[in-house]
Order: structure tokens, then sequence, then C-alpha cells
């Protein structure tokens, strides 16, 4: 809105309205003075741009954006910590029951044991908030001593940690809250009240998917993955209880019998015959590789909740393994067998298999 507001269009502004009797030359007594001014009121207007553009949530950024928001009932989501799974054990691989609240250490993170699930079996919770606790696995080693202990593992991921929500995330959850309102159980409220559940990525919505009063709610993680049963049973206790479903125990209307289930994954096997670069070895370019494809298929799974079928194409996992530096040519291409590309159901999502590569 003020960007024409430049320090020559000020000034020769100023000097405009001055009688050209007076001298206005660059350097003149009238022209200093005016510049100085000119100076100011340019690093002014672009202020008053930069302050106007934070005031709209379509241009605004980091704290103006989440109090915009905030405004409208949608506060920006904090950084949540990851909940996984902690196996302990005693003499003879026995499982050991720890004290809730014992902490734990793996490399640089702590987890703390919250509550038992089964003999020797507990959920752990990172102490620090964020992805970062989704990324590690192994033994553990206990901060205080526990008597009788011999080893300690951290294993599934139970409920992914999430970081704190960016602008564009933010921005995207504001404009469709505004757009699409959210009431009485339709589709829109059924995906606001899943989504905002800690661990649940997005959701899929299918209404009278058995008869009238039934609805199916699929989720997928908040890392992109297919969700755990402990996320699944959680989601349903929130929304539609198993016990007297349908009675309105949960965030469900009453009469809606809500079925929460966990997107299935598809594992995709590839196998690609390379043309290498002079020089360039099969060892050095498989890491990259195996990274490429599984970035296209985190792309697909992001896309999942949005798209009626995800389909798996060959092309384009050509395209990804080209884009690798020192693959001159991909020839002979597959996915699980076929050189056709795959299409999943509406509850399918696409992992990476094996890795298949000839020269």
């Amino acid at each position: 809105m003020f960007e024409h507001m430049t320090f020559d269009y000020i000034l020769n502004r100023m000097l405009s309205v001055i009688d050209d009797k007076v001298d206005k030359r660059e350097g003149s007594l009238i022209w200093t003075a005016c510049a100085a001014v000119a100076a100011e009121m340019a690093k002014m207007y672009a202020d008053l741009e930069v302050n106007w553009n934070l005031s709209f949530a379509d241009t605004a950024t980091g704290e103006p954006l989440s109090r915009r928001t905030a405004e409208y009932g949608v506060p920006r989501e904090e950084a949540k910590p990851a909940k996984r799974k902690g196996l302990f054990y005693g003499q003879n691989n026995v499982p050991f029951d720890v004290p809730i609240n014992s902490r734990f250490s793996l490399g640089a993170l702590n987890f703390i044991t919250k509550e038992r699930i089964g003999p020797g079996e507990f959920i752990m919770e990172c102490e620090q908030v964020g992805t970062i606790g989704n990324q590690v696995s192994g033994q553990m080693l206990p901060i205080e001593y526990i008597d009788g202990l011999v080893r300690a593992e951290l294993a599934d991921v139970l409920v992914p940690g999430e970081d704190e929500e960016t602008d564009e995330q933010l921005r995207k959850r504001y404009f469709e809250t505004m757009n699409e309102p959210a009431f009485g159980g339709n589709i829109a409220d059924y995906k606001r009240k899943i989504n905002a559940i800690d661990g649940v990525g997005d959701t899929k919505v299918f209404p009278t998917w058995q008869g009238g009063g039934t609805v199916k709610c699929v989720i997928i993680a908040s890392d992109w993955n297919a969700p755990s049963q402990t996320l699944v049973d959680e989601v349903q206790t929130i929304i539609d209880p198993v016990v007297n479903q349908g009675k309105g125990l949960g965030e469900a209307p009453i009469g809606h019998v809500v079925t929460i289930a966990g997107v299935q994954q598809v594992a995709i096997d590839i196998e690609a015959t390379l043309a290498l670069a002079d020089g360039t070895t099969l060892q050095q370019v498989r890491p990259s590789i195996e990274q490429a494809i599984e970035n296209y298929l985190l792309g697909l799974r992001k896309t999942w909740a949005n798209t009626k079928e995800i389909i798996v194409r060959e092309a384009l996992i050509q395209a990804a393994i080209l884009s690798v530096p020192g693959i001159v040519d991909v020839t002979n291409t597959t996915l699980n067998g076929s050189p056709e590309n795959i299409t999943l159901t509406d509850e399918e999502i696409p992992v990476l298999g094996t890795v298949t590569l000839n020269v």
C-alpha cells in the first residue's frame, strides 16, 4: 500500500510545492532541509507498510499472526512431547515394573514413565517437547538407581511429538476455520475436533458409512505414518467412547455412532536399473536415492486426507531417483514387481519398502 512512498517520491513532492524562484538544486539549503525530512518519512512509510501487513492474517507472521488468529478462537498449537513405549526387564529377561515417574535418559533426551500398560511395559513421555522425541530408540539408562532393574529399552512411538505450529500451518487452519464452518457433527466439525488431539496429523471422515447415524473417521499420525493402536483408542475415547457409543458421552453429537480407525500402510518395493556417472559407485548414491524416494512418498502421505485415493506413480519415482547427483539414467523401474502405477484405497498410504538397485 505504501511501497510507492520512496525517498525520491517524497522529496520531489515536497520540492514541487516550493516556488520555482527558490534554488531547489541538489545541495541547496532548501533541498538539504527537505531531504532530511524525506528520509525520515520514507522510513516511517516503510514501517507503516510492515505494520499494515502484520494486521492481516494472509500476510502476518510470528506473534502478530498468533494474536490475529486467536481473536477467532484459533490459537497457535504449541509443541507437544512424544509418548513412547518403554520395556523394562529384570534378571533372566523377566518383565520388570518400575515406579511411575521414574526418569530415564537416552542420549541427550530424558523420558519419564507415565502409565503402566502391561507387565514391564509403560508409556514414556519425553521431557523435551517436539518431534525430537520421535527420533531415538534403544537402551535407556535410569537417572536414579532402581533396584532389580537390569535393562530398559525405548520402543514404539505411541503418540508422536509435534513441533510448534508454523506460520503457514496456522494460517491454513485459520482460513479453514473461517471458510468451512464446523457445526453439529458435520464433516468439518469432526475434522477440527479430531485434528486438535495430540498426535493426530489429519483425518478423513466417512459419513453414514454403515447407515444413518454412523460415522467412520480414519486418522493419520502427526509424523505422517499409521497411528499406534494407543492413539486410535485415545481418539475413540475422546470422540465417542466404545462403552455406550452414540450416547453423547464424547465430543460426537448424541445419536452419532463414531468408529475411529487408523490409516493402513502399504509398503512400496522398488527395483530399478541405474546408469551411473563416471567415478560414482552404487554405495555412494544409495542413501540419497532412498531419501529422495521417501521424500516423494512423504509428500503423498501429507495429501492423503484431502485426496480420494493416492496414486504412486512410477514416473515420479524415476524422477526422484534422477534428482540424485551421479545418476545418469534410470530404466526397468518396477513398483511391487510391476512397471505400472500403484493405486491405493482411500484408507491406505504408501511407505518405503525394499529398494533394489541394479547397475
